[in-house]
């Protein structure tokens, strides 16, 4: 994994762990990956994922079951509302990128269908 210097590195494996879980890489109730294994995947120190599996566990992604490992926590509809909020964060970094660029509301929601058409097709 390649890491962007703009954001802690332990927020990016949040970031990749719960687009596990959105996509269905990670299922509710499957067991994630050790904290060493995550850790020696990923190269970086073990306490780096801990942070990141601490803040996911605290954020209701995951769960720790002591002596048995980590799990994704919630329910379908946890999961749904995730993958809507990362969607949601996508769209807004297109938004914002698209404005930037002195395109409307109209334009940029014309340009995002045909795109859309187009990757169906």
């Amino acid at each position: 994994m390649e890491f962007d210097d703009r954001a802690p590195i332990y927020a990016q494996i949040m970031d990749l762990i719960k687009k596990w879980i959105a996509t269905g890489e990670l299922k509710v109730e499957q067991q994630l990956p050790s904290v060493r294994d995550l850790a020696r995947q990923v190269v970086v120190n073990p306490n780096t994922v801990q942070k990141a599996y601490l803040e996911l566990e605290r954020e209701g992604y995951v769960a720790t079951q002591r002596g048995m490992g980590t799990f994704v926590a919630g329910d379908y509809h946890t999961v749904d509302l995730l993958r809507q909020g990362l969607a949601r964060d996508i769209v807004a970094r297109y938004v914002a990128g698209m404005r930037s660029l002195g395109y409307g509301p109209e334009e940029i929601a014309t340009m995002a269908a045909e795109t859309a058409r187009k990757e169906t097709t």
